[in-house]
């Protein structure tokens, strides 16, 4: 297995950002067309974000996370605006599977440490996120072996294709 790490700019939200903030309901009829819908990722909470993130940056949020339905679209847009990992001091338990599931690490932590504009480090292992604008080392939620496998491959449907199970 080898060790994810990841570095990045911190685009920084609030607290209780639902999946309905990630994806207003007015673009739902562009589930279908992704790359299209991707460009109104958080629009409605942020009209700069598609413009402000580069790939690999950092989602950066406080309390409930993805709070709402459970649109598996919701971490698909995220990862297709170039975000490499979610982090936030709470998750809504569908929208960290969902997430896991398309490949994007969402990591618990402090996020009153990070930021907008932080730039920062997190090697999946170490559980840990450091904050190289400020010097602050950030402890996070540790990832089980079998959810670091899964974000290995790039998601749950590329990991059940080349292990064909569950076993590591």
């Amino acid at each position: 297995m080898s060790d994810l790490v990841f570095k990045g700019k911190a685009i920084k939200l609030g607290d209780n950002i639902s999946t309905d903030d990630i994806i207003p309901g007015r673009f739902a009829h562009l589930r279908s067309h992704l790359p299209e819908l991707a460009k109104h990722v958080l629009e409605d909470t942020d009209p700069a974000f598609i413009t402000k993130v580069k790939q690999g940056d950092f989602l950066v949020a406080g309390k409930n996370f993805g709070l709402g339905s459970s649109r598996e679209h919701a971490p698909v847009v995220i990862k297709m605006s170039g975000i490499s990992v979610i982090l936030a001091k709470s998750v809504a338990r569908i929208f960290f599977r969902n997430a896991v599931n398309q490949g994007v690490p969402v990591l618990l932590c402090d996020t009153n440490r990070i930021g907008d504009g932080d730039m920062l480090d997190i090697k999946l292992s170490d559980s840990m996120v450091i904050n190289l604008t400020s010097g602050a080392r950030i402890s996070c939620s540790k990832v089980t072996p079998l959810i670091t496998a899964i974000l290995e491959e790039g998601g749950l449907i590329p990991y059940i294709q080349k292990y064909k199970d569950f076993k590591l």
